[in-house]
């Protein structure tokens, strides 16, 4: 599969129980660490990429984190207040500079490990589909978009040029469409 199918073909978690779900399923059958990479994925909206360069110093006893994103090259500040706690647990058991160290020599894990460990976990829940590294980030801006109804606000934070990128990245036009149409009758 191709990066580009990769993120077309995946969808945000669209359930609150899924992603509870998942959260269980990373830490029971991958490690806290795949966890901890979910949690921060989900709540910040950060592409894996991003995520995967943070060290242990960018986010220890620190509640944001100022970010350049690689693609972009925006500068980008991540609040990690709601998941801080959890965060600095994490970081108590991390003997590595990486925030997400691989087994393999001093470096974090590829992003195509960190594609097969939300696989893994996944498939252990019967979802075979539509997970991917760009499902944490849609899932950010499907219930960022949810709680706030601020699609302009979610194309600043994801740094999209057009809302229509916006919307089709999270699902939501089509998910829209779908719900005007359930008791649509003439």
């Amino acid at each position: 599969m191709t990066t580009t199918n990769q993120i077309k073909d995946v969808q945000p978690i669209r359930s609150k129980e899924l992603i509870e779900d998942m959260k269980w399923s990373l830490k029971r059958h991958c490690s806290e660490r795949d966890y901890i990479l979910f949690l921060l994925g989900i709540n910040s909206g950060l592409r894996v990429g991003d995520i995967l360069k943070l060290k242990v110093k960018d986010v220890k006893n620190k509640k944001r984190v100022v970010i350049q994103e690689g693609k972009t090259k925006k500068k980008r500040d991540i609040n990690l207040n709601n998941i801080y706690s959890e965060i600095q647990e994490y970081v108590k058991t991390i003997d590595s500079e990486w925030l997400f160290p691989s087994r393999k020599g001093d470096k974090p894990i590829s992003t195509t490990q960190a594609y097969r460990q939300l696989n893994k976990a996944g498939d252990m829940l019967d979802i075979t589909e539509g997970i991917g590294t760009h499902t944490m980030r849609k899932t950010f801006g499907y219930w960022y978009y949810k709680r706030t109804n601020n699609m302009e606000a979610l194309q600043q934070i994801l740094n999209h040029s057009d809302i229509k990128i916006t919307k089709a990245y999270i699902g939501i036009t089509e998910e829209e469409i779908n719900d005007t149409l359930i008791d649509f009758v003439l």
